[in-house]
């Protein structure tokens, strides 16, 4: 239902049609991103690899509980937007930071 000034506001018949996750199905992927995570020390490789692919499964996960969890999927782009201004902004962070740390040693 729109109201005046152009904002959304949903009837209760509506948030019942809202489709929700399957919590169990995320939660299990979680829990095997987890072990994952785990797992990944056991290989043998370098430990820089070993810390960026689980940092990778870290995020992941992150984002399953930030779409399913915190129901980012029905919100519209200027949530998103929100989320991802300081993502970029600590991937600015390192990537100013990296020739620091590599050609310091």
């Amino acid at each position: 239902m729109r109201a005046a000034g152009g904002r959304v506001y949903r009837t209760p018949q509506m948030t019942a049609e809202r489709v929700h996750p399957n919590y169990i199905t995320i939660w299990i992927w979680l829990i095997v991103l987890m072990l994952a995570g785990v797992m990944a020390t056991l290989l043998p490789l370098d430990s820089s690899v070993i810390v960026g692919l689980i940092f990778v499964i870290a995020s992941v996960k992150a984002v399953l509980v930030a779409l399913n969890y915190m129901h980012l999927k029905s919100e519209n782009w200027l949530i998103y937007a929100l989320a991802i201004v300081p993502v970029l902004l600590v991937v600015a962070m390192i990537l100013v930071l990296f020739p620091d740390i590599v050609y310091r040693h």
